[in-house]
């Protein structure tokens, strides 16, 4: 059985692994780049590690009241096992404590799995932004923007 996952702050020594789950889980990964941009914007930037290997990341932007969760990936072969949403209750614990009261996200509203994730941790919807995502050949894919009261 495997242990708990340990939460850290993530380092630009972690892109290579960071990057490696991004390219696997996203059809339009963030690069390098944006990660960097992250790190110096001063973004909570975690990661979740699983017996010694890099299981999934999260990145949060704060702004005045609230959170707004920009990134959160597990890796294909640690899917399934609860990361996610280990992941998703630290962030929201981590704005909690941070005195915020809102945190917001965008998921599309193809990725059912993910918006399922996000409603069992008590996230509602809100609207719907047209067009928000790129789409793997051509077009746009719609956004569905949540919250959570915290």
């Amino acid at each position: 059985m495997s242990s708990l996952p340990v939460f850290r702050a993530m380092c630009s020594s972690d892109l290579k692994e960071v990057l490696q789950i991004e390219n696997e889980v996203y059809s339009h990964p963030w690069t390098s780049g944006h990660f960097l941009d992250c790190f110096k914007s001063g973004y909570s930037s975690r990661i979740a590690l699983q017996d010694g290997r890099l299981a999934g990341y999260s990145v949060m932007m704060d702004v005045l009241d609230e959170s707004h969760l920009l990134n959160l990936a597990v890796s294909l072969t640690m899917q399934g096992q609860g990361v996610g949403r280990m992941l998703l209750d630290y962030a929201v614990q981590e704005a909690r404590s941070t005195g915020k009261r809102l945190m917001l996200l965008e998921v599309r509203v193809s990725n059912l799995k993910a918006i399922r994730l996000y409603e069992r941790a008590g996230f509602y919807r809100i609207h719907v932004r047209r067009n928000y995502y790129p789409m793997m050949v051509s077009g746009r894919e719609n956004a569905l923007v949540m919250g959570l009261d915290l």
